[in-house]
């Protein structure tokens, strides 16, 4: 496994690197030896340090994940636990689904992990949808006190989702055909 650590705002120091080396050292089991893991840290205001860790597990796939604490090294703590749990989740339903033929150099599971339950529906909801502008999306979405906001853009005509982000400001996602 390869390993990127980037920071800003921030001085990388020996101690952090080998805190995460030693953490990332015990997900190299799961991993392909040439797969990449980026630990990407900043400082936000008030002194959060923030961690975000990202690897990609193959053509379609990436895990994410971002922890944010006062103290550097429990926000590193948290981010590479969930991003621990999430590989083994993945390699466990790799598992599942395809014969172990399939995996022939693939490194092998240490220990079987109970099973997560697995994440379902719990309620659907239509609406009507009618085309409009973002700008109309916008106060549409303040209007209900949503987080996000689906409609068709009457510019694209696709339905595009209008959501609000973690730092406040509003992102939209657009579909590629």
């Amino acid at each position: 496994m390869k390993l990127t650590i980037n920071a800003r705002n921030m001085v990388v120091t020996p101690g952090i690197t080998s805190r995460i080396e030693k953490k990332t050292a015990t997900m190299g089991k799961y991993l392909w030896p040439e797969t990449e893991m980026q630990v990407r840290m900043h400082k936000e205001k008030d002194n959060v340090r923030v961690v975000e860790i990202t690897v990609p597990m193959g053509k379609n796939v990436i895990l994410r994940t971002e922890s944010s604490d006062e103290n550097l090294f429990i926000a590193i703590d948290h981010s590479l636990a969930k991003m621990e749990r999430m590989i083994r989740k993945h390699r466990t339903k790799l598992g599942k689904r395809l014969r172990e033929e399939a995996f022939p150099e693939a490194p092998e599971y240490i220990e079987e992990e109970p099973e997560e339950e697995e994440l379902k529906v719990v309620k659907r909801k239509t609406f009507p949808v009618r085309p409009m502008s973002v700008e109309d999306a916008i106060i549409e979405m303040e209007l209900l006190g949503h987080s996000f906001f689906a409609f068709v853009n009457i510019d694209t005509e696709r339905t595009n989702v209008l959501y609000l982000r973690k730092d406040g400001n509003l992102g939209l996602l657009e579909p590629e055909a």
